[in-house]
């Protein structure tokens, strides 16, 4: 797999850092740092000061940027795999989207310092950019990564599915994990009037379903070399990922990212997005 790894220099950025060790040696390993310079913000400046002031302050950025991807490297695992470092100006969020690009990375890695979930929906975090706009699966980490042993992984449909198999066929994990799969239906009263226990049955008959579903998944996911355990339950998804993630306690939250959008899925958001405010664990959303 080709990687991405975003630095800033943040405690998160650093967690990102560390949770290599628990993936596959990556066939190429981009490390980024992205210089976001200030423009001088005196208006009556002569421009000629301006630029000098400009020019000083990205010199002392780029030294400091440099500084850090040689001590990102000196933290590396020894296996990570054959190392690029790029040191560039701009927009941090926009140039990680455009290096994933243009390096047809597999995965992006980025620490996540977060904004208010409002605040954040409206002006955009790093993290929250990138995994709006990036074209390859995103990995955010919020803090400290321990061990990569249990994953939780909802899937929306058949479509998830074959998303998430594309991706687990990649070998992303250095060790095979234990997959929860998750299929979450939605409480739906039937159109015509029906008593208690009809209305249990059509639930029992609808968790079955989705059973039946999960097993077919979990079959190749087995062949993969991964343990496999499956739920379905009743709920709205937000809420019953999240209750899930919390009773299971797994070290990641692998999901992926469907719906709206550009501008109109950054400010409306989709599961994924709801759930990367609340994830009492890194997330990794794949595309």
């Amino acid at each position: 797999m080709k990687l991405l790894l975003a630095v800033d220099g943040s405690d998160q950025s650093y967690e990102a850092v560390r949770a290599l060790k628990y993936l596959s040696r990556a066939d190429e390993l981009h490390l980024l740092h992205v210089l976001d310079v200030p423009r001088p913000a005196y208006p009556m400046m002569v421009p000629e000061v301006a630029q000098e002031l400009y020019a000083t302050v990205e010199q002392n950025m780029r030294e400091d940027g440099n500084r850090l991807l040689e001590r990102i490297v000196s933290l590396l695992p020894m296996d990570a795999g054959p190392v690029t470092k790029h040191l560039e100006i701009g927009s941090p969020a926009d140039r990680i989207v455009e290096y994933a690009a243009t390096h047809q990375a597999d995965l992006v890695l980025v620490g996540a310092r977060g904004l208010g979930p409002i605040k954040e929906r409206f002006m955009g975090s790093v993290s929250h950019r990138v995994l709006t706009f990036a074209p390859c699966a995103t990995f955010i980490l919020p803090g400290l990564m321990k061990t990569l042993k249990r994953v939780l992984l909802p899937l929306q449909g058949s479509q998830d599915a074959e998303r998430a198999l594309l991706f687990l066929r990649q070998t992303p994990f250095r060790e095979p994990v234990t997959i929860t799969l998750l299929t979450v239906l939605p409480q739906t009263t039937p159109p015509w009037p029906v008593d208690a226990v009809t209305a249990k049955q059509l639930e029992s008959e609808s968790l079955r379903g989705a059973e039946s579903f999960t097993e077919t998944v979990a079959a190749q996911l087995t062949a993969l070399g991964h343990t496999v355990q499956r739920r379905a339950v009743l709920g709205a998804p937000v809420e019953a990922i999240l209750r899930e993630a919390k009773t299971l306690n797994p070290d990641l939250l692998m999901m992926g990212s469907r719906g709206r959008h550009g501008v109109t899925r950054m400010v409306l958001g989709s599961v994924s997005h709801a759930v990367l405010h609340q994830a009492p664990c890194p997330l990794l959303v794949f595309h």
